[in-house]
C-alpha cells in the first residue's frame, strides 16, 4: 500500500495495488494527453483530495502501463513552455480500462452487501 501520504491533520487513502494504473486510465479517457504532473492533480481534484501521489508513484504507474501497451508517450510544450512527456491512452487500453471498471463496480458492489450484511443491514 505505498500509494498514500500521511499527514497529522488528515489521513490520506491508501490505494490497493492496481487500482492507480485503473485511475491513470480513466484520468487519460476523460481528459485526453496529459503530462504526469498534469495526471497526478487530476486524480487528486477527482478524489477530493483524498489521494496524494508523489512524482515516483505517478510515473511508475506511467512507466508500466506504456509498458503493457495500454498508453503511448510523446514528447511536447507544457503550459509554462517546458519539454514534457504527454500520455494518451490507446485502444488496448481502453478495452483494458472497460474490463478494470467492470471489475471494481462488481467489486464495490459485493463489498456494499457485505458490509451492510456485517451490521444486519444497520449502520453502526
Amino acid at each position: 500500500m505505498w500509494y498514500s501520504h500521511r499527514n497529522m491533520a488528515q489521513t490520506k487513502l491508501d490505494l490497493l495495488k492496481g487500482t492507480l494504473d485503473v485511475m491513470v486510465l480513466q484520468t487519460l479517457a476523460t481528459m485526453g494527453s496529459l503530462h504526469g504532473y498534469g495526471i497526478a492533480r487530476r486524480i487528486e481534484q477527482t478524489s477530493g483530495d483524498q489521494i496524494l501521489l508523489n512524482q515516483g508513484t505517478i510515473y511508475a504507474s506511467l512507466v508500466r502501463l506504456q509498458h503493457r501497451g495500454w498508453i503511448s508517450a510523446e514528447w511536447g510544450t507544457s503550459d509554462n513552455n517546458r519539454k514534457a512527456k504527454f500520455y494518451s491512452i490507446t485502444r488496448r487500453g481502453r478495452k483494458q480500462l472497460d474490463a478494470d471498471a467492470a471489475y471494481w463496480r462488481r467489486l464495490a458492489n459485493v463489498m456494499g452487501r457485505v458490509l451492510a450484511a456485517s451490521h444486519g443491514g444497520r449502520n453502526p
